[in-house]
C-alpha cells in the first residue's frame, strides 16, 4: 500500500483559488445580468425574473452537457497518475466535436419550443416575452460554453487551475463592461437594449472566452487537437461516465425547474426574489466548488497512482477549509444582508419576500461544502454511478415530497428552501456514509 500523502494548505490553495475563480465565472456572469436588469427602470420585475426563468434553464443545460467535463478530468487526471497521458493524444479533440455537436442540436431543437418551455415555468405575459428574447440570443453562446468547459476539464486534469483562471476573469469583466454598455446604451454611439444588451453581453464574453481557451490548449497542453480518428477506446469509459452523469443533472434540474416553475406561479415578485436567492446560492455553490475542483483533480491523480490512503486524508483536509470558509461567509453575508439585497433591485415587496429567505441560503453553506468536496472526490474516482443514485434519491425523496408538502401548508418561499435544504442534506449525507466504508482506515 503507497504512503499517504499529506497536501499542504498552500498547496491545495494553490490548486483551489484559480478554480474558484474561474468556477465563479458562470455565476458571476448571471449574477451580474440580475443585478444590472433589476435595476433599469423599464418593468425592472418583470425583467429580473426571465433573466431567473431563461438563466435557469440555460444553466440546466450547461449543467447537463458540462458533465463531460468532470469525466475527462478524471480520465486525464487519472492517466497523468499512471504517465500514460500520450496514450489519450486523440481524446480531448474527440470530445470537444462531440460535446459542440450535441449543443448545437440541443439549440437548435430547443429555439423552437422556447415559448412552450417558459411556459411551463409559469411564465405568462411580459414575463414570457421577455424569458424567450432573453434565452434566443442568449443560447447563442451554448456551444462557446461547453467548448471553454472542456478546456477547463483537461488543464484540470493536469492539475492547473491557473489558465481556467485567466480565462474566466478576462471574460467576466468583458461582460460586465458589455453589460452595462449594452443594456443602458451610450448616447450618440449604442441604442439601449434593455434586456437584449445582457444576452448579447454574455454570448461576446463567452466567444472571447473560447477563443482564449483554444489558444492556450495548443500552446499550454501535451495534446493535439487536431480531430482524428478511430475513437480513442477511452471514448466508451467517458461517454460512460457522461451518461450517468447526465442521468444526475437531469435529477437535479428537476429540483431547479420545480423551484423557479413554484415561484413563478406564486407571482413575479416571488419568482424575482427567487432569482436573487438562487443567483446568490449558485455564487457560493461555485466559490466551494474551487475546493471541490481540488477533490476532483487530485483524487483522480490518486486512483491513478492506486494511492487510496491519501484519498482519504485528502477529503479530511478539504472538508476542514471550507466548513471554515463558509461560516466565514455566513457571518459576512448576515452583516450586510439587506445591503446586498440593493444590489439586485430596489423594489420593496421583492425585497422583503427576499430578506425572509435569505438567512436559508446562509446556513445552508457548511452542509453544501461537505456535499460538494465529495461529488468533487466521487468525480475524480469515476463514481458516476454513485453520484447519479445519490442525485435521484435526493431529488425524488427528499426535494419533491418537501416542496409539495410545503407547498400543501402555503409557505411558498420557505417551501422551495425548505426543500433545497433536505435536498443537500440528503446529497452529503449519503456520500459521506458511503466513502467512510470504503476507505476510513482502522
Amino acid at each position: 500500500m503507497n504512503k499517504p500523502k499529506k497536501l499542504s494548505f498552500r498547496y491545495i490553495n494553490k490548486l483551489a483559488v484559480p478554480a474558484i475563480i474561474s468556477g465563479i465565472a458562470e455565476p458571476l456572469l448571471s449574477i451580474t445580468d440580475t443585478a444590472i436588469v433589476g435595476n433599469i427602470q423599464q418593468n425592472p420585475v418583470e425583467a429580473l425574473a426571465a433573466v431567473g426563468i431563461a438563466g435557469s434553464f440555460l444553466s440546466a443545460l450547461v449543467w447537463i452537457l458540462a458533465q463531460t467535463r468532470s469525466a475527462v478530468s478524471a480520465i486525464v487526471a487519472q492517466n497523468l497518475g499512471a504517465n500514460k497521458l500520450k496514450e489519450i493524444d486523440s481524446l480531448p479533440a474527440q470530445i470537444i466535436a462531440i460535446n459542440i455537436a450535441i449543443s448545437v442540436f440541443l439549440y437548435m431543437v430547443t429555439i423552437f419550443f422556447v415559448e412552450e418551455i417558459f411556459t411551463l415555468y409559469n411564465a405568462k405575459g411580459l414575463i414570457l416575452e421577455y424569458s424567450v428574447s432573453y434565452f434566443k440570443i442568449r443560447a447563442l453562446g451554448l456551444p462557446l460554453t461547453l467548448f471553454v468547459f472542456t478546456v477547463f476539464g483537461i488543464f484540470r486534469g493536469l492539475q492547473n487551475t491557473f489558465w481556467p483562471m485567466i480565462i474566466s476573469i478576462v471574460g467576466t469583466i468583458l461582460n460586465v463592461g458589455l453589460d452595462f454598455i449594452l443594456i443602458f446604451g451610450i448616447k450618440g454611439l449604442v441604442e439601449p437594449m434593455h434586456i437584449e444588451g445582457a444576452a448579447w453581453a454574455s454570448v461576446i464574453s463567452q466567444f472571447f472566452m473560447a477563443v482564449m481557451a483554444l489558444i492556450l490548449s495548443i500552446k499550454k497542453t501535451p495534446f493535439n487537437l487536431k480531430l482524428r480518428f478511430p475513437f480513442h477506446p477511452e471514448i466508451k469509459r467517458i461517454l460512460t461516465l457522461s451518461v450517468n452523469l447526465f442521468i444526475r443533472a437531469l435529477a437535479l434540474n428537476v429540483a431547479l425547474y420545480m423551484a423557479n416553475a413554484f415561484a413563478a406561479r406564486y407571482g413575479s415578485n416571488y419568482i424575482a426574489a427567487q432569482t436573487i436567492a438562487f443567483q446568490i446560492w449558485l455564487f457560493f455553490a461555485f466559490f466551494i466548488d474551487g475546493y471541490a475542483s481540488v477533490g476532483n483533480i487530485v483524487s483522480g491523480k490518486f486512483v491513478g497512482e492506486k494511492n487510496y490512503a491519501s484519498v482519504w486524508e485528502l477529503s479530511k483536509d478539504l472538508i476542514r477549509f471550507t466548513v471554515v470558509i463558509t461560516l466565514i461567509i455566513g457571518v459576512i453575508s448576515f452583516i450586510f444582508y439587506r445591503d446586498i439585497g440593493l444590489l439586485f433591485t430596489k423594489e420593496t415587496e421583492v425585497l422583503e419576500l427576499f430578506y425572509q429567505i435569505f438567512w436559508f441560503v446562509i446556513i445552508i453553506q457548511p452542509i453544501n461544502a461537505v456535499a460538494f468536496i465529495f461529488d468533487g472526490i466521487f468525480k475524480g474516482m469515476a463514481e458516476a454511478v454513485t453520484l447519479r443514485n445519490t442525485l435521484i434519491i435526493a431529488t425524488f425523496l427528499g426535494f419533491v415530497p418537501v416542496l409539495l408538502l410545503g407547498d400543501l401548508f402555503h409557505l411558498k418561499l420557505y417551501a422551495i428552501w425548505m426543500a433545497f435544504s433536505v435536498w443537500m442534506i440528503l446529497r452529503g449525507g449519503i456520500l459521506v456514509v458511503i466513502f467512510r466504508k470504503r476507505f476510513m482506515r482502522k
